[in-house]
């Protein structure tokens, strides 16, 4: 009896207290900027499912490179990530990919995001070049007015203003674009 009681007690999900920053990660990435073209101050990422998946990769990143250099940020660092997997879970799901092979999209995604993590790290670090504008042209789906320079300037003002947030504020989502 034991262990049917262990097998369906209700269990708590240590990923409550950062849905808020995930559901916040997602609503910056949907901010229209993003995605105006550059005569309405924009960066141009084309209004697509794979743009809109770039956009929020391009957030998610800045705030995980952001909370990677905080030991006490890693454990909700990789929440987050969490988060993220079961989200595009489901809207692969939505979308109507089958069960059998959502976990090989997933793995996809997540080799992207692993992918975009490396590339924004070290162009990031690197101000002084174009190697920012460089890693977005080669990794977000631009519309045709889309502008690597412009969606550059609109991230590294985003991670300024990250860098400028403290843990407590980073958790609780009280982030925004500048």
């Amino acid at each position: 009896m034991a262990f049917l009681s262990h097998l369906f007690k209700r269990r708590t999900d240590d990923r409550t207290p950062f849905r808020p920053l995930w559901h916040r990660t997602v609503e910056l990435a949907r901010d229209p900027r993003w995605f105006a073209g550059p005569d309405r101050d924009g960066g141009g990422i084309a209004d697509t499912v794979a743009g809109r998946f770039d956009a929020i990769t391009l957030v998610l990143c800045a705030v995980l490179l952001r909370m990677e250099r905080e030991p006490a940020l890693v454990t909700p660092s990789v929440r987050v990530t969490e988060l993220f997997v079961d989200d595009m879970d489901g809207q692969l799901r939505e979308s109507g990919v089958g069960d059998l092979v959502v976990g090989k999209h997933i793995g996809r995604l997540m080799s992207v995001l692993g992918g975009r993590l490396g590339a924004l790290r070290e162009a990031l670090a690197d101000a002084e070049s174009d190697a920012l504008e460089q890693a977005i042209a080669r990794n977000v789906t631009l519309g045709e007015a889309g502008d690597p320079g412009r969606v550059a300037a609109m991230l590294r003002g985003f991670v300024a203003t990250l860098d400028a947030t403290g843990a407590d504020d980073l958790l609780a989502a009280r982030i925004a674009l500048p």
